[in-house]
């Protein structure tokens, strides 16, 4: 079920880029089968998954530049039941936070997909964060849907979704 799930709301995200809304065309890359990844591998080297690690370590490294350059500047960041509409937009908001809270807590990458449609992915992360931020233990699994789009050879950042939850010794989400 949370596989299903997972897989709806990465195709609605990518559905919801400005990409997907273009008229199809004969060069448009039908959408291929969810390939599992190995987390204990790096990823190919400019591959829409190097480039999630490369926003994940900006944000611990506090590299504001750097994540600017992974970001689309309209991309849509949903988290915490709000969502950022430009890159602007979280850089005034967010951004600030979540620099101090990866920089705070330790993630450790359980499970990774891809979802590879030629010039448009969607990687699809779990991860396990622990650690203390602002005084408060932090323990819980963490879920991110990252949509790509690949322009000029770059990938880019076009669509975040970050959610987590607690996780307590009665009861773990399933992987």
């Amino acid at each position: 079920m949370l596989k299903t799930l997972i897989l709806s709301l990465s195709l609605l995200a990518a559905a919801c880029t400005p990409a997907a809304q273009q008229s199809p065309s004969s060069e448009t890359a039908p959408v291929q089968s969810i390939q599992s990844l190995p987390v204990d591998q790096p990823p190919a080297v400019n591959s829409a998954v190097a480039a999630v690690d490369a926003f994940a370590a900006a944000l611990r490294a506090g590299d504001q530049a750097a994540v600017q350059r992974l970001l689309a500047p309209d991309v849509l960041i949903a988290e915490s039941g709000g969502v950022e509409r430009s890159y602007a937009e979280y850089a005034e908001h967010h951004l600030p936070a979540d620099i101090a809270f990866t920089s705070a807590v330790q993630f450790t990458l359980e499970r990774r997909d891809l979802i590879d449609s030629g010039d448009t992915a969607t990687v699809i992360s779990q991860s396990r964060a622990e650690g203390e931020f602002h005084g408060r233990a932090i323990r819980s699994r963490s879920m991110e849907t990252t949509v790509l789009r690949r322009t000029d050879g770059a990938w880019r950042i076009q669509h975040i979704h970050w959610s987590s939850a607690p996780i307590n010794d009665e009861h773990e989400h399933e992987q």
